[in-house]
C-alpha cells in the first residue's frame, strides 16, 4: 500500500515589501493509507491541498515533514509503479492514438511487436480499439482522456493517480467517463487515487472517500463506500445515484463542506479585521 504518515507541506510565498516571504502551511499532520486495488477519492473545498497531496504521492513534491512510502520503501521521486493522469490530456498531437499509448514503452526500449500487443490490450480495455490509427485532433474530449488513461495503464503501474481528469468535460461525457473509470478499475485491479470537486462523482467512484478540511489541509473523515462496487457488479448508475442512502450521504457531505467554508470565511474575516485595526 501507499502510506502517508504525519505529512506536512509548507511553501514560502511572496508577502509584502516589508516581509518579502511568508511560510504558508498547506498540509498538516496528514496520515492516510491507500490500499492496493482500492479507489481512493479525495474531496474538499478549494485550497484544501488536494493537488499538493497528489503531488506528494506522485513524488513530484517532497513533504516538509512526515513520510510517504510504498510497501515500506520511501517515495523520493516519480516512479513507474505510480502512473499519473492529469486534468489536461497532455497527449502528443503529432502521434496517433496507438503511438501515444505506447510512448512510455518505446522510451523503455520495448520492441515494436510487444508494444503493439500492449497497445491493443489497453485500447480494448478503454474502448478505443477501433481508433488506434486516429489522429488525436479527431477525438472528443472524453476519448482523449481515455487515451491518457490507456497510456498510463500501458506501463503497468500499481497505482493510477488522477488529478481531476474529468473536470473539463461536459456533464453527459463526464457521467459516461465515471462509468468507464469504474469499469477500467474493476477489470485492471489497479489501485486508484483521484481528486475531484464533485461530491456526487466522489461518492459514485470511491471505495475510500477522504474529506479534507482546509487551511491547512488535514483529514476530516474517511468513508468506506460500496456504490462503485455495486456498479461494477451490474447495477445501473441511475439506480445507484437515486438510492436514498446515496442521496442522504451526498447531502451530508455537501453540508459539511459548506460549514467548513463558512468557518474558514469567519476566521479569515476576524484575522483581516485585526490586521486592519492595527
Amino acid at each position: 500500500m501507499i502510506r502517508l504518515q504525519s505529512i506536512g507541506v509548507s511553501f514560502n510565498t511572496p508577502s509584502s515589501r516589508r516581509n518579502p516571504t511568508q511560510s504558508v502551511e498547506v498540509l498538516r499532520n496528514l496520515s492516510l493509507d491507500c490500499r492496493d486495488g482500492s479507489f481512493t477519492v479525495v474531496i474538499g473545498e478549494s485550497g484544501c491541498g488536494k493537488t499538493t497531496l497528489l503531488n506528494v504521492i506522485a513524488g513530484f513534491l517532497t513533504p516538509t515533514s512526515g513520510s510517504v512510502s510504498l510497501d515500506g520503501s520511501a517515495i523520493t521521486g516519480p516512479g513507474a509503479e505510480r502512473g499519473v493522469v492529469f486534468q489536461s490530456d497532455t497527449l502528443l498531437p503529432w502521434q496517433t492514438v496507438q503511438e501515444n499509448v505506447v510512448f512510455g514503452l518505446r522510451l523503455a526500449g520495448w520492441g515494436k511487436e510487444k508494444r503493439a500487443e500492449k497497445a491493443h490490450e489497453y485500447l480494448q480495455l478503454t474502448g478505443l480499439a477501433d481508433y488506434a490509427d486516429y489522429a488525436i485532433d479527431k477525438l472528443s474530449g472524453g476519448m482523449r482522456q481515455r487515451v491518457s488513461l490507456a497510456r498510463a495503464l500501458a506501463v503497468d503501474p500499481r497505482f493510477l493517480l488522477l488529478d481531476e481528469p474529468l473536470g473539463a468535460l461536459d456533464a453527459l461525457t463526464r457521467e459516461r467517463m465515471q462509468e468507464h473509470l469504474l469499469q477500467v478499475w474493476h477489470r485492471s485491479g489497479k489501485g486508484m487515487f483521484m481528486i475531484t470537486h464533485s461530491v456526487e462523482e466522489a461518492l459514485f467512484l470511491a471505495t475510500d472517500l477522504v474529506l479534507l478540511r482546509a487551511r491547512p489541509g488535514r483529514v476530516e473523515s474517511v468513508h468506506q463506500l460500496e456504490f462503485g462496487q455495486r456498479f461494477a457488479a451490474g447495477e445501473s448508475a441511475r439506480s445507484i445515484k437515486s438510492d436514498p442512502s446515496f442521496v442522504r450521504l451526498r447531502e451530508e457531505i455537501l453540508e459539511q463542506l459548506l460549514q467548513n467554508e463558512v468557518k474558514h470565511d469567519e476566521v479569515k474575516y476576524e484575522t483581516n479585521k485585526e490586521a486592519w485595526a492595527a
